[in-house]
């Protein structure tokens, strides 16, 4: 699914490049649920927003289900990512003037669907997620763990093939984190949808099939 080929990232700083990343080859297979991990600086989330098409490397090559990703107009990679990929943030980012239904019902906005079917879609989700009594709530009205239940639920009611998630626990309590961690293993299992989470922690590593450690913007081999 997803193929990096000596990716690299810095910024310039005067005559000299400050390094983010350094030479990275990494695969991942669709149906796979893999965690990056590494101390802070080492390059994690620059790596993420790199699979997610957010940022671009300075240089080295992105294979997404084959197609060079950095060859694309900006149009062409929007629709790509709008497609295939969700993502997950640490502080959530959801919109403070709208409500959970209307957060979770904003993705499909940018997709054909009429009105009837974005209505059967965020109900379906509001129900698989058990938020049904939160939908004329507003973000600033939930919990921190009902936040992210609203966020993932965002990311998934587009059924991407990938979902990328960025220290998804990382603002919530052990138990929230746990009851996160467990619907992103259902949807890894029972959907098949993979999922590439940065994450400090060894517990929620463990979920995942395969760990990636990065160190000063290298894979720790």
């Amino acid at each position: 699914m997803i193929r990096l080929k000596d990716i690299s990232k810095w910024y310039s700083n005067g005559s000299a490049k400050a390094h983010i990343l350094r030479h990275i080859d990494i695969e991942i297979n669709e149906g796979e649920f893999v965690s990056i991990m590494g101390p802070s600086g080492s390059g994690k989330s620059t790596l993420l927003h790199l699979m997610g098409m957010i940022d671009d490397p300075s240089e080295g090559e992105y294979f997404f289900e084959g197609e060079s990703v950095f060859t694309l107009k900006e149009k062409q990679r929007s629709e790509l990512y709008k497609k295939h990929i969700g993502f997950v943030f640490q502080a959530y980012h959801l919109i403070d003037e709208l409500t959970v239904y209307e957060n979770i019902e904003t993705p499909l906005l940018y997709h054909k669907i009429s009105s009837a079917e974005r209505k059967a879609m965020v109900a379906d989700i509001l129900d698989r997620f058990q938020i049904v009594g939160k939908k004329d709530l507003f973000p600033e009205q939930l919990s921190g763990g009902q936040q992210q239940l609203v966020g993932i639920a965002r990311a998934v009611i587009t059924k991407p093939k990938l979902i990328l998630a960025d220290e998804p626990t990382g603002n919530l309590n052990s138990k929230q984190g746990e009851e996160i961690m467990d619907l992103f293993t259902r949807l890894n299992k029972e959907e098949g949808v993979t999922i590439i989470q940065v994450t400090h922690s060894e517990k929620n590593a463990s979920y995942g099939s395969r760990t990636i450690n990065l160190l000063d913007g290298k894979i720790a081999l």
